[in-house]
């Protein structure tokens, strides 16, 4: 049976889970799950969330022949997942929405895709959207091939139009909109089968990990050379040159959404294997005498944040209580399969570097969400050191805002050192391209949302790395801290809530050098919400008006990462997203500003 691999990449909402949904539909594979969607998601943080983290793979017949598909994150966050799973396909669908066009994140996965040598097909999905603009789509597209220096082979590429929603594909815009035979018909018309080199020994290069309940870790990868079958003994090789044994205990195929066991993977295909243990992504399994297969070179880290075990008042009452051992053993559960993730061990404090702050909130929730407990520092951007200069990351920052607000947003990016590179209004919206520090997106987000009101958009990429560009101004409102352990009650917060926003609930518990308000003023200020209403046998008409307490703002994981100040921390427990100051107790912070700590 021939077999085709492929991968299919987008920008985030380009619907291109909602496409690999159809092709399993039409596959017959979800006949029995047809109120269903977004099957790939199949993590709950995906699904609460609408973006793919994990890259997954599956497997179709079509005509005879077997469509290996992987479904890969269009989050910028998530490209090591991405990056792991092309070299193991022959092409790459590029997924693109028929009104929005080439976005950051399309240049993104799509100059990875180039660089390694893959020639894309393109899918424009959406196409049955009242504003849709194939032709402007495709002329965008078309510079985008040429600005990221694709060859003449890998610029002329077939299109496909579709619609997910919709269920259909064509090969012209004229044609009958039925099904998706057009887009199965491109993949065996124009992805190429997969060389047979069977009579060569054994070779594969584990690209991703999976676990399951009963047979613990499972290593998928695919098959350069030769065939492999359950109880083999193999030698895995690191690039490094170390080499080790193991015994493959079971391999499987995929087929649909199903995991088979078989008792012999044939060449090229996409398999699973398990029970070798320490094994990591990346590494080389092979049988004979073999240079090991070359690895992706990794992007720096661009940003770290500090681990912390919870030493807050409330620590363990909420979950479980993490001690620096078991923190360590998470991290490094994480690192096997995270390879863009590094963390490093110093004074009793972990520090975690990666490439975006979408990469670590998924990971902090993951924690959170096995029951643990941690705190975490605000992120700090890591800094490049070239010919004694010092040089800081660079972001591409595309925004769409309503036209009113299009002026405002460039008041807002111009003190922190963003430089618009292009602006277009069309249809009431406007979209504005700039070139930013990653330092100026860390406190903009939350203003972001708090000036648009929510219905703004804004995606940001990773592009270079520039001369530092001197102070950006920090976040604009200093916090309110509590001066007391107790609970918060309603007429403390009734008497003090005119000041700013209110970060905590009547009656929850809080305690001392927690933040529970927002300061619009200069400096932090010391409050007491613990404080009550004095009872008496007076009673004055004007005393006994009724408490009326202003919306309490509450904040996610994200928003309170986004929020925080570098002298304040977030705790994390399963129950609870908490903010406190670094010191405590307001002596320690007097003494701290002391001695140039604060």
């Amino acid at each position: 049976m021939a077999i085709r691999n492929i991968a299919i990449i987008a920008h985030v909402d380009h619907w291109k889970t909602s496409l690999v949904d159809q092709l399993l539909k039409q596959s017959w594979t979800l006949k029995k799950m047809e109120d269903q969607d977004l099957i790939m998601d199949s993590n709950d943080q995906e699904r609460e969330r609408w973006i793919t983290i994990y890259s997954k793979n599956t497997a179709i017949e079509y005509k005879g022949e077997r469509i290996n598909i992987v479904d890969t994150p269009g989050h910028a966050d998530f490209w090591s997942e991405v990056e792991r799973v092309l070299r193991m396909v022959d092409s790459v669908i590029l997924v693109v929405d028929a009104y929005e066009g080439p976005m950051p994140q399309t240049k993104f996965v799509l100059k990875k895709a180039l660089e390694l040598g893959i020639r894309p097909m393109v899918v424009i999905n959406k196409i049955d959207k009242p504003a849709a603009r194939p032709n402007w789509v495709i002329d965008q597209l078309f510079d985008l091939f040429i600005l990221l220096w694709a060859t003449d082979e890998q610029a002329d590429f077939p299109i496909i139009y579709a619609s997910a929603k919709q269920w259909y594909a064509m090969k012209n815009l004229e044609d009958e909109k039925k099904d998706l035979t057009p887009l199965f018909d491109e993949i065996l018309n124009f992805v190429p089968v997969a060389k047979d080199y069977s009579d060569k020994p054994f070779r594969m290069q584990i690209a991703n990990l999976w676990y399951d309940e009963y047979l613990w870790r499972l290593w998928i990868g695919r098959v350069y050379e030769g065939k492999v079958k359950e109880g083999t003994q193999v030698t895995i090789i690191w690039n490094d040159g170390e080499k080790r044994t193991g015994k493959i205990a079971k391999v499987f195929t995929t087929l649909w959404l199903q995991r088979i066991e078989t008792e012999e993977a044939q060449c090229w295909d996409i398999i699973t294997i398990s029970w070798i243990p320490n094994i990591f992504v990346w590494e080389t399994v092979w049988i004979g005498e073999f240079e090991p297969l070359p690895t992706i070179a990794i992007d720096e880290p661009t940003l770290s944040m500090e681990f912390l075990v919870n030493d807050s008042p409330f620590a363990g009452k909420e979950g479980k209580y993490m001690t620096t051992r078991n923190m360590a053993e998470r991290l490094e559960k994480e690192v096997e399969t995270n390879v863009w993730l590094k963390v490093s061990n110093k004074d009793w404090k972990f520090i975690v570097s990666w490439r975006w702050e979408l990469h670590l909130w998924v990971l902090i929730e993951a924690i959170r969400r096995e029951g643990r407990e941690l705190q975490v520092w605000a992120p700090q951007v890591i800094y490049k050191e070239e010919n004694w200069e010092r040089l800081e990351p660079i972001e591409t920052l595309v925004v769409s805002v309503e036209d009113d607000l299009s002026w405002t947003i460039i008041d807002m990016l111009a003190p922190r050192k963003g430089l618009m590179q292009n602006m277009n209004s069309e249809n009431w919206l406007t979209t504005m391209e700039f070139l930013i520090p990653t330092r100026g997106l860390l406190w903009f987000r939350w203003e972001f949302i708090l000036v648009t009101k929510g219905e703004g958009i804004m995606y940001s990429a990773f592009s270079h790395y520039e001369p530092y560009k001197w102070e950006i101004p920090k976040r604009q409102v200093w916090s309110m801290i509590s001066s007391a352990t107790w609970t918060a009650m309603m007429y403390g917060i009734f008497k003090l809530q005119e000041r700013g926003p209110i970060f905590v609930d009547p009656a929850q518990p809080i305690y001392e050098g927690m933040i529970v308000w927002e300061h619009l003023k200069w400096g932090d200020m010391t409050v007491n919400l613990t404080i009550n209403k004095q009872m008496n046998n007076v009673r004055n008409s004007w005393n006994d008006e009724a408490m009326r307490i202003d919306p309490i703002v509450h904040f996610s994981l994200e928003q309170a990462m986004w929020y925080i100040g570098l002298d304040e921390l977030v705790e994390i427990t399963p129950k609870a997203i908490r903010m406190r100051k670094k010191y405590l107790t307001e002596s320690q912070r007097t003494i701290a500003r002391k001695q140039g700590l604060l």
